[in-house]
């Protein structure tokens, strides 16, 4: 399940992103409003997780407003130092669904996650992605496509999933790096190039129609071409 975190503080993104990612959840961090804003208005995001005050000037509230004045109802939980009353009710006011503030347990962060997903209607134990004839069981870790049974390493199967659960939109290096390999950094190598090209000999080679596409000077697509 897709949660797209907006928060600058590198030490808060780390704990967030590792406790997520251990709890079966796909993390994505993007660190100041304007890359944040970007991803939460074209993604497909289950679950937003926002800090009030960015470095950039576009604050968490605002990126709330855009979201919501655009038809975007993705659940919003606001994190944020500022723990008084008066601004809790603004944030929920603004159209944020939950305000939790710093510093806060991860567990009742988790708890205070279901309740926005199952409120929303996401379903947390779906224990299956599919495109096409592709599908990936969550619980079994198995992975087949018309019906063949197809073989993948751990990192291959977080990548394939990380693309289903985005499928039809253009993952890009970054979002890659930080989601799948927990980098927030470009290391400057192939390990990126190296296992799309795995993993698209293992679902694409003996099938048709192809379903992982590159998108060249962007990154990535799965789903049909065209």
């Amino acid at each position: 399940m897709p949660i797209l975190v907006i928060e600058d503080e590198a030490d808060v993104v780390r704990y967030l992103c590792k406790g997520l990612r251990e709890s079966g959840y796909t993390a994505t961090w993007a660190a100041d409003g304007t890359e944040g804003l970007h991803l939460a208005a074209t993604g497909n995001w289950d679950l937003i997780i926002m800090d009030r005050m960015l470095p950039d000037g576009v604050d968490g509230l605002s990126i709330i407003r855009n979201l919501r004045k655009t038809g975007n109802r993705t659940p919003v939980l606001i994190l944020s130092a500022l723990a008084t009353l008066d601004e809790r009710v603004r944030g929920l006011r603004e159209g944020g669904d939950d305000y939790l503030t710093k510093p806060f347990a991860f567990a009742e962060l988790l708890a205070r996650i279901e309740v926005l997903l199952r409120r929303s209607g996401t379903r947390e134990d779906a224990a299956e992605l599919c495109v096409a004839d592709l599908r990936l069981d969550l619980r079994t870790r198995r992975v087949e496509r018309a019906g063949q049974d197809i073989s993948l390493q751990p990192r291959e199967f977080r990548l394939l999933e990380f693309l289903v659960r985005h499928q039809g939109q253009v993952v890009t290096r970054t979002m890659l790096l930080e989601s799948v390999w927990d980098y927030h950094f470009d290391p400057q190598t192939n390990v990126i190039d190296v296992q799309i090209s795995r993993l698209r000999n293992k679902i694409d080679r003996d099938f048709s129609p192809a379903l992982l596409h590159t998108v060249r000077g962007v990154g990535y697509r799965i789903g049909f071409d065209g």
